[in-house]
């Protein structure tokens, strides 16, 4: 699937059964909001939650966030069917391990499909799985389940999520698809979010995860194009210009050896950086 770009630097997770949560999420400044049917809701209010999920995305007025639901199973057919009826933007599937649930979902949900990659079979198989379907759109990391199942430990620099965390980049962008990172933990531990958001930067993710609107800041802060980073992007863009008048195929610009595939990435951060403006 080719995607247009947009800002994913932020995804907040709204519990579906939380209806002043959900008319709040109308007011912040989160690139996209998940709508979550799964770990946010119990089993007793799902039905609930529906209800008011449909309620909220019918009534309108969240701008032009992305709208995702995050159903509460892959095989959930209230789930799906709520889903395939609403006005969203794609459907977040929890638990992928298998190219076949991709393809499943895809012959009914008119959305757009984003998988979450939180088990090891879903880490070992992300390959396959970006594969499925050209309907896919992307990967979130879901890092506590993952780190339970590897039965390893939370450190504040995710030593032994990196392998795992790497595999989901690298199949995300091999198929073209975005890949957003884990949720932090400690919501009251604002360094440590960004000192998360800034290694998610360095590994390639588009974008953070959230459960607390706390940190959409600091995650577009960080995910998105900073001020140096734009006038640096608009000087290789025209040294790039006039480069290529010249009939060159490299330059030197602020020092640093240029050729087309760093016009071509300054060419997205400046798209990105448009797109966020006008947001």
């Amino acid at each position: 699937m080719t995607q247009p770009i947009r800002p994913r630097r932020s995804m907040l997770y709204v519990p579906g059964d939380k209806p002043r949560a959900l008319e709040k999420a109308k007011t912040l400044a989160c690139d996209a909001i998940i709508f979550d049917l799964e770990d946010a809701v119990g089993p007793e209010n799902k039905s609930r939650a529906r209800a008011a999920i449909a309620e909220a995305v019918r009534a309108g007025g969240y701008a032009t966030r992305e709208l995702i639901l995050r159903v509460s199973a892959p095989d959930n057919a209230d789930d799906l069917v709520l889903a395939a009826a609403l006005p969203i933007h794609g459907v977040l599937l929890p638990k992928v391990e298998a190219p076949a649930t991709v393809t499943t979902v895809a012959r009914t949900c008119p959305h757009p499909i984003w998988c979450m990659i939180e088990t090891p079979l879903g880490v070992l198989r992300a390959g396959e799985i970006a594969a499925a379907s050209d309907r896919l759109a992307g990967f979130v990391a879901g890092t506590n389940d993952l780190t339970k199942d590897l039965r390893a430990r939370h450190t504040p620099d995710r030593a032994p999520l990196l392998t795992a965390l790497s595999l989901m980049v690298l199949a995300a962008r091999a198929y073209r698809l975005a890949v957003i990172d884990g949720v932090h933990l400690d919501l009251d531990d604002l360094a440590g979010f960004e000192a998360a958001c800034r290694q998610g930067v360095e590994l390639g993710f588009d974008g953070k995860s959230l459960v607390h609107p706390n940190s959409i800041d600091i995650a577009n802060r960080i995910f998105g194009p900073a001020p140096d980073e734009i006038a640096q992007a608009r000087r290789i863009v025209a040294g790039w210009a006039e480069a290529r008048a010249q009939g060159l195929g490299v330059t030197r610009i602020d020092g640093a050896m240029v050729e087309q595939l760093h016009f071509d990435a300054a060419e997205r951060l400046l798209a990105l950086a448009d797109v966020i403006a006008r947001t």
